[in-house]
């Protein structure tokens, strides 16, 4: 307790409850406390949630846009944004299935949508950089050039593989310790970038080019190389997510750009507390939002909920997010759009 200014006797937090709440961060506690309360809700109106299957399904579920997530975060801290990505995912996984097909082998097929997922965002960051095309505008372009590619070459058709991988069967319902590789996957994605960010000269640069273009060049950093490499670690993250969708659906999926993934994405980096602005966000959010619209999204079909209301769901947070930020930057002092 401490006595104000006024001469009134002002409540003060607990010291530990202070710099618990500091070192997790309020975006994360909020979402903490939200996953908390869908779950119990959830429960309570069927047990079956609480099932160790479905809670490994959730969990399998929410690997593949996790990872995609997870690398749309590092796009937003630099301050730009890739519509393309689910598009990228669809197009590698189709490829990686061909390969596969073709040779015989599931390490040529994954090593050819690796190199793929490699180019793709090299032209994006070319496109961006070079072109000087805003990134939102460019990315939606390639989301679509990638998607007709992909429906081109399988003639819109998933794309099933002849014979039996070891790699792709572990991928797809292999796992260590009880946990599903697909999870094990999600947090060594995640945990990779987050060492990235925080430890090494490129996470920091990261943060400065998002926070301060300008400052950032005039410092020395490189922005178009910083740029350009981004969007490739992008490309080469979602022909993973594309790898990964393959050994789980057992085809390449060309329509997977389709399916919402880039949404998705965005909308778990942006609940996830990662600013539209650039320079601020954290992987630790950015996972605990995957998780929640993982739950949301089994809960209402576990539910039995018109499925369309789960796009509305999403689209919904979405927009509490943006505004949420909007509110948040306005309190900065930060120029709204």
């Amino acid at each position: 307790m401490t006595e104000s200014a006024a001469g009134t006797i002002v409540a003060e937090r607990p010291a530990f409850f202070r710099r618990a709440l500091a070192a997790i961060g309020v975006q994360n506690v909020s979402l903490l406390l939200a996953l908390a309360a869908l779950v119990i809700f959830i429960g309570v109106q069927n047990s079956n949630f609480f099932y160790t299957s479905n809670i490994a399904t959730i969990g399998t579920t929410v690997a593949i846009v996790g990872v995609l997530a997870v690398v749309q975060t590092v796009v937003m801290l630099l301050g730009g944004l890739d519509i393309s990505v689910g598009s990228q995912a669809g197009l590698t996984s189709v490829v990686s299935a061909m390969v596969f097909t073709s040779t015989g082998s599931a390490l040529a097929g994954i090593a050819a949508a690796l190199v793929l997922g490699l180019c793709t965002g090299l032209l994006n960051g070319v496109v961006i950089i070079y072109g000087r095309v805003n990134a939102v505008i460019a990315t939606l372009a390639t989301f679509a050039a990638y998607r007709g590619v992909a429906n081109l070459v399988s003639n819109g058709r998933a794309q099933g593989y002849t014979g039996i991988n070891h790699v792709f069967v572990f991928l797809a319902r292999g796992d260590i310790l009880g946990i599903p590789a697909l999870i094990w996957i999600l947090l060594l994605v995640a945990l990779l970038v987050q060492l990235m960010l925080h430890y090494t000269d490129v996470g920091r640069n990261i943060y400065a080019v998002g926070g301060n273009a300008t400052a950032a060049r005039l410092a020395g950093i490189p922005l178009n190389r910083y740029i350009i490499g981004i969007y490739m670690l992008v490309g080469v993250v979602a022909a993973l997510a594309g790898i990964l969708l393959t050994a789980r659906t057992g085809s390449g999926q060309p329509t997977s750009g389709s399916q919402g993934l880039e949404l998705q994405s965005i909308t778990a980096a942006a609940l996830g507390g990662v600013s539209l602005q650039g320079g601020r966000g954290t992987i630790v959010g950015t996972i605990l939002a995957v998780i929640l619209l993982g739950v949301l999204e089994n809960g209402l079909i576990i539910l039995n909920v018109n499925s369309f209301w789960q796009d509305i769901a999403q689209g919904g947070l979405l927009v509490i997010a943006v505004v949420i930020q909007q509110r948040r930057a306005a309190g900065r002092g930060v120029g709204l759009p």
